[in-house]
């Protein structure tokens, strides 16, 4: 059986919290979609277009894991792709409500898909994009918590805000 999981997010930026999943969930997936949302309600650092290529500079040499974008409701992105599995990490017990919300909304969808939780390595469980992005625009050193391509992109959209 051919296994398709979809990792949605709005990766603003990618960090090495989700990377971290991304590499554990490879191994267990035969496809791994890695969704990013244009999601109209947010105001984003990057543009789809720029996240999309983050994502797919951090991930390249991670064989069967593809970066795609998309808008919309996620489970019509998920029969779109034939995928079998959502995939959502979870970094905190304050996590968990939203996520148990929104896996059951999603059972209730679309009931042949599945939503699997990872939880990430204990050294990424704080990160996130939006403490990524405040560091960063205060100046601070973010290489610890995304990838260097990540940080170059950070720091030159930085340099133009100044």
């Amino acid at each position: 059986m051919h296994i398709t999981a979809v990792y949605p997010g709005t990766f603003d930026p990618i960090t090495c919290g989700h990377y971290d999943l991304i590499e554990r969930a490879a191994r267990f997936y035969d496809r791994l979609i890695i969704a990013v949302a244009d999601n109209r309600n947010k105001t984003s650092l990057f543009s789809l277009q720029q996240r999309v290529e983050l994502a797919q500079q951090v991930t390249q040499h991670l064989p069967h894991v593809d970066v795609i974008s998309f808008s919309g409701l996620l489970v019509d992105f998920v029969r779109e792709v034939e995928g079998q599995v959502l995939l959502r990490g979870l970094r905190a017990v304050s996590d968990f409500e939203y996520e148990f919300q929104l896996a059951s909304m999603n059972r209730k969808l679309a009931p042949d898909v599945e939503t699997m939780f990872m939880t990430p390595a204990e050294q990424y469980a704080f990160i996130s994009s939006s403490l990524v992005r405040e560091i960063s625009a205060l100046g601070g050193d973010v290489s610890e918590f995304v990838h260097p391509v990540v940080a170059q992109a950070l720091s030159q959209k930085q340099a133009l805000n100044q």
